[in-house]
Order: structure tokens, then sequence, then C-alpha cells
């Protein structure tokens, strides 16, 4: 239903494009449902283009006009990349040994 692409630290390519989803109808997202993404992402774009980590969420960060606020989703990833955190609907392109290729 929407969507938000923002940079997330990595300690070999510096940062990595990481997508904040949230599902239609309260849908739950999955482990299968992040590989038909990345899957899709890996055959539709260039690589530097291409969504290396997703995280499926309720509700995004937004202004009183009702804009995606990216500011706090790049300061909140920045944070949980320095504690190793994950969350538990966070899934990494490594995640899928199957991708590769």
């Amino acid at each position: 239903m929407e969507v938000a692409v923002v940079p997330s630290p990595d300690p070999v390519r510096l940062a990595v494009p990481k997508a904040y989803l949230i599902l239609a109808h309260d849908a739950p997202g999955s482990y299968e449902l992040a590989a038909n993404i990345l899957a899709f992402a890996r055959e539709h774009l260039a690589p530097y283009k291409r969504v290396r980590r997703i995280e499926f969420v309720s509700e995004l960060p937004k202004t009183i006009s009702g804009k995606i606020r990216r500011v706090e989703l790049r300061q909140m990833e920045v944070q949980r990349r320095q504690g190793d955190a994950r969350g538990p609907q966070e899934y990494f392109e490594e995640d899928f040994p199957h991708l590769k290729g």
C-alpha cells in the first residue's frame, strides 16, 4: 500500500537501499513475500537500484501534511545498525541464498 526507501548502513558497501513497506488490508509480511519482492527487484532493476533490505511495518512516520518523514527512518536505521538489532519483520538479501547468482 505504501513504501519508503532509505539508505541502511552496511559494513561492506557503506550503505544499501532498504524499503519500509505497509501492506494493504493489514496483511502480514512473511519470508516468502520478502523473497518474492527481492527476486522481482533482482530481475527487473539494475544492481545499483535494487532494494537489499525489507521491513514490513504497520505505519510510517509522517508530517502533519502527510509526507513520509524519511529523516526519522534514516536515524532509526543508523541506530539499529550500530546495535546490530534486527526487527521481527526485517529481511536482508543475505537471508535468501537461493537469490544469489
